[in-house]
């Protein structure tokens, strides 16, 4: 299966960059580009990109704001937008998190990685790195004041759907939940899938803002 992308940057040189490396690799074609995320908009509905590389600063429309339209519009099938950043601009990155990103990158990453977070992402997972979101999310979880949680969903769930969330959220993968928990990779994927439909989340980028909004995990917790 070939993954098309669309590349999102209001610069060239990067876009070009982007453009000749991922063109280059077995089972990802390059679709479209944009300048800015005004411009994503029309061409995603153009070309019907699987995953979306998205730039967070940039003119007229920026990262967060096209991430939000994207999620949301009528685009089948609906396209994961992978956030290209670098770590001084959390703010921008926490919000397109919030706006439905899949996940995100540093823009310093290696090649390497920038095509395994690319299949990651088209696979249905989220957060790359889990390093990287435990410091994103703990630090902007620790400048707001928790919400109260939603008792009438928690309550929904069972105590190992409600460990599953919290493990999500420190940034564990499902084979790391499966050795913490000591059950099977299945048992965390039946559990987390659970977790994803009872509290309405579309994914596990969702489910850390979830439970670090709603003051299930707190800055700082390992």
């Amino acid at each position: 299966m070939t993954i098309r992308l669309l590349l999102v940057d209001d610069q060239e040189l990067i876009r070009t960059g982007l453009r000749l490396f991922l063109g280059t690799q077995d089972g990802l074609e390059v679709v479209g580009e944009a300048a800015d995320g005004d411009e994503a908009l029309d061409v995603a509905a153009a070309t019907r990109p699987d995953v979306i590389l998205m730039d967070v600063r940039m003119p007229r429309v920026d990262g967060v704001e096209a991430t939000a339209r994207l999620t949301s519009a009528p685009l089948d099938p609906p396209p994961r937008v992978l956030v290209l950043t670098t770590f001084d601009l959390d703010e921008y990155v926490f919000g397109a998190l919030r706006a439905g990103a899949a996940g995100f990158l540093l823009k310093d990453a290696s090649r390497e990685r920038l095509v395994e977070a690319i299949r990651v992402v088209h696979a249905g997972d989220a957060l790359l790195s889990p390093s990287i979101t435990r410091r994103l999310i703990e630090d902007f979880a620790s400048r707001t004041s928790p919400l109260r949680p939603p008792e009438t969903l928690l309550t929904a769930l069972t105590p190992r759907e409600r460990e599953a969330l919290v493990l999500v959220a420190r940034g564990l993968s499902n084979t790391e939940i499966a050795a913490h928990l000591v059950v099977t990779e299945a048992t965390v994927k039946s559990h987390v899938g659970s977790v994803f439909a009872k509290l309405h989340l579309r994914d596990r980028a969702q489910a850390v803002v979830f439970a670090y909004e709603h003051g299930l995990v707190t800055p700082g917790t390992r």
